[in-house]
């Protein structure tokens, strides 16, 4: 199937190159930054209890536990907020910002002399990661083609995420095996994370401001025809790409529910999926005996990845919609198999883990790879509001996912494991009507055909808008 290529879209070069060194820098760029949040985001729970032995402490209150796991989600909800607005500015303006910020931040937790700091420093950290969950996907997508725009971003996201996890605990157990001393241990597993985003803030301070943007936002043609010429290899002119005038409160008129959409499917999916990213280690792992570390390196190597892997390869050839609707469901029957078999007397710890497992891999295959990669709100958000829109998005699942670290030990004490995991499961049953009723298809189109983008004023021909020079 020939990637959709809408008649008005001064763009069709991007959409129609193939899959060249361009985008393999970009999404090389892109996705490190992704792996430090992976590698960032999970660390703490696998090595928790290290720190609260080294710390003198017997266990935390429950609000310790959820500040100490919400705080880098809280933190990515405002960073995701901010860096929203400020990517309206520019992409490129603040790109290496953010993973600053990361480096920054995971350095400054191995020299933390208690909780409170930690939680703090933690804190810093998610803004970091927020602004990349806003500009990486928007910058990923916008220099993407149109056949190949779902597995870059579910590669750059989904896949490099999962990795990020399961390094971490790679590191967690080389150390251990190596008889470090647990107090150094967790300093050194945290710190880690600062490495990945260093490695590429050079990088990303040499990226290109995407075209879309020069030619709708600012209304630099010239500019975009040279950033087009970068990324497709081919010298063009841009003819007279007026930039976009509207205003979020006239697309909101237009683009609400499409908007409310992406943003509630990522809310939803954080719920579920950082209950047990946050407190699989400790509460899933305990109740089937085994160490948090093993836990982790057996749910990413063994799930995680794989389905990230299996969402890579569907993703532009399936669709959008039917892969997150059957990802969703395959969460839900995951979920309430585990918590069905789990309660009987005769559960065996490995069938246990392997139904248990099935829900991270489905969630990754599917949703993962789609609304926790920022598909949604790329592809449905005009480019004038995209970054805008991406915010919302990423708050949103940041919302969930801190509601989540709050919330779930709370279901786990007072309904038990099997209450709190049918609960996710319920969760999940909804997040997939609401992918049938109000997501429509996007694989192999346009961003301007995806995000109902008119209105693009084009002073030549659409098929003369890009012409290459002799």
């Amino acid at each position: 199937m020939e990637p959709s290529s809408n008649s008005s879209s001064p763009f069709h070069i991007l959409d129609r190159v193939r899959f060249n060194r361009f985008h393999w820098r970009s999404m090389l760029t892109t996705g490190m930054g992704v792996f430090t949040d992976g590698y960032d985001l999970s660390s703490v729970g696998i090595v928790l209890t290290i720190i609260l032995a080294d710390f003198h402490l017997k266990s935390l209150t429950g609000i310790q536990s959820s500040l100490l796991a919400g705080s880098a989600l809280i933190g990515a909800m405002i960073g995701a907020l901010i860096f929203g607005m400020l990517g309206n500015r520019g992409r490129k303006t603040f790109y290496g910002l953010d993973v600053s910020i990361m480096a920054a931040a995971a350095l400054m937790q191995a020299f933390v002399p208690n909780i409170s700091w930690l939680i703090a420093v933690r804190f810093v950290l998610g803004i970091g990661v927020g602004a990349d969950y806003v500009l990486s996907p928007v910058i990923m997508a916008e220099h993407a083609n149109a056949k190949d725009r779902g597995k870059t971003l579910a590669a750059g996201f989904g896949l490099t995420w999962g990795v990020g996890a399961t390094t971490a605990a790679l590191v967690y157990l080389v150390l251990a095996a190596l008889h470090v001393p647990p107090n150094l241990i967790w300093r050194i597993v945290l710190g880690f994370g600062a490495l990945p985003a260093l490695s590429v803030i050079y990088l990303r301070r040499k990226m290109p401001e995407t075209a879309r943007f020069l030619a709708r936002v600012k209304g630099d043609n010239e500019m975009a025809g040279k950033v087009i010429h970068q990324a497709a290899g081919q010298k063009t002119h841009l003819k007279q790409v007026h930039a976009d005038k509207k205003t979020l409160a006239e697309y909101w008129k237009t683009h609400a529910r499409r908007m409310i959409a992406a943003s509630l499917l990522w809310f939803l999916f954080d719920i579920v999926a950082y209950s047990g990213i946050l407190f699989g280690p400790s509460l899933i792992a305990k109740g089937l005996g085994l160490p948090s570390g093993i836990f982790q390196l057996l749910m990413e190597f063994g799930f995680v990845v794989p389905g990230a892997a299996l969402g890579l390869l569907l993703i532009d050839h399936w669709g959008r919609k039917p892969l997150q609707i059957v990802g969703f469901l395959g969460i839900a029957l995951s979920l309430m198999a585990f918590s069905m078999y789990q309660g009987s007397a005769a559960a065996i710890p490995v069938i246990s883990l392997l139904l248990y497992g099935g829900q991270n891999f489905m969630s990754q295959a599917g949703p993962g790879s789609i609304s926790a990669s920022g598909v949604l709100g790329v592809e449905l958000a005009p480019t004038k509001i995209r970054s805008l829109v991406q915010g919302f998005t990423v708050s949103s699942g940041r919302l969930g996912a801190s509601l989540s670290a709050f919330v779930f030990p709370q279901l786990f004490h007072r309904w038990g494991e099997s209450g709190a995991v049918m609960f996710l499961a319920g969760i999940a049953v909804l997040a997939s009507v609401i992918t049938l009723i109000w997501i429509p298809e996007t694989r192999r189109m346009s961003l301007e055909d995806t995000a109902q983008e008119t209105g693009l004023q084009l002073a030549v021909p659409a098929d003369e808008s890009l012409v290459p020079e002799s």
